[in-house]
C-alpha cells in the first residue's frame, strides 16, 4: 500500500490574529516555528517513516514547515505551485486587519457562495482553486512514491479530500456543500493525515496518534505560556 502525508503548515501570525500581509508573505508565528521544529521528531517517532520526499507550497508559512523535515531527514524541500493557499479575498482589500477585522469579509465572501467571483484582482477564483487542485490529483497525485510529505494549507488539503470523493466545485450550491465539509474536517495548525492508495482509489485519515502528540509537546513550549 503507498502512503503519502499532508501536512498543515504551524501557527502563522495570521492564525494567531495578526496584522494582514501579503498571502505568500504570512510568516509562522513563535508557536508555529515551535510546532515546525517539534512535528519532524514526532512524525519519525510515532510512524516511523523516513519521507522520501518533502513537496510545499512556497508561501513563507509552509516553507518554515517544511525546513526541519529537510534538516531531519536529509530531503531538500521541493516546492510545487500547485499546492499554494488559495486566495479568496485580495490581500489589498485585508490590509492593515487585525483578525477579528478580516473575519466579516471572509464571511461574506462564503455566505456570497459564488464560485466565479474574484474579490479583487490579487485573489484567485474557487474555480480557478478547484482546478488547479485537481490538476494536482490528476497529474501529481498518482506519481508520488510512498512516504513522500506534502506540506500546505488547510482549505488546500480540504478541497483535495472533498475530490477524492468524487465532488467538484462548480455551482453556488457545490461551493456550500464544501463549506459544511470545510468545516466538520479537523485541520488544526500541524495537523497530519495520511492518505493510503487502495487499489485505485485515496483514502484521507487522520493521524490521531500524532496529533496526541503534537498537542502534547505544544502544552510544553515555552512559546504557549
Amino acid at each position: 500500500m503507498t502512503t503519502i502525508y499532508c501536512v498543515r503548515h504551524g501557527q502563522s501570525v495570521s492564525n494567531a490574529g495578526g496584522l494582514t500581509m501579503a498571502h505568500a508573505d504570512i510568516p509562522l508565528s513563535p508557536l508555529g516555528v515551535s510546532q515546525a521544529a517539534a512535528l519532524p521528531e514526532i512524525f519519525a517517532s510515532v510512524l516511523d517513516v523516513q519521507p522520501t520526499r518533502v513537496l510545499t507550497s512556497s508561501y513563507v508559512r509552509a516553507l518554515q514547515t517544511a525546513q526541519p523535515f529537510g534538516e531531519r531527514f536529509a530531503r531538500q524541500p521541493e516546492v510545487d505551485a500547485l499546492l499554494h493557499e488559495f486566495s479568496a479575498l485580495d490581500a489589498h482589500l485585508l490590509q492593515g486587519l487585525l483578525g477579528y477585522q478580516r473575519r466579516p469579509l471572509a464571511d461574506a465572501y462564503w455566505q456570497a457562495a459564488d464560485p466565479a467571483l474574484r474579490a479583487g484582482p490579487g485573489a484567485e477564483t474557487f474555480l480557478e482553486f478547484d482546478a488547479r487542485v485537481e490538476a494536482f490529483l490528476t497529474s501529481t497525485l498518482p506519481s508520488l512514491r510512498h512516504g513522500c510529505v506534502l506540506v500546505g494549507h488547510g482549505i488546500w488539503f480540504a478541497l483535495l479530500f472533498w475530490q477524492l470523493t468524487g465532488c467538484r466545485v462548480e455551482t453556488s450550491a457545490d461551493m456550500a456543500a464544501f463549506q459544511a465539509f470545510r468545516q466538520k474536517l479537523p485541520m488544526p495548525n500541524c495537523a497530519v493525515y495520511a492518505l493510503d492508495k487502495i487499489g485505485r482509489r485515496w483514502q484521507p485519515r487522520l493521524e490521531g496518534p500524532v496529533m496526541r502528540e503534537m498537542a502534547r509537546v505544544a502544552a510544553e513550549l515555552p512559546s504557549c505560556a
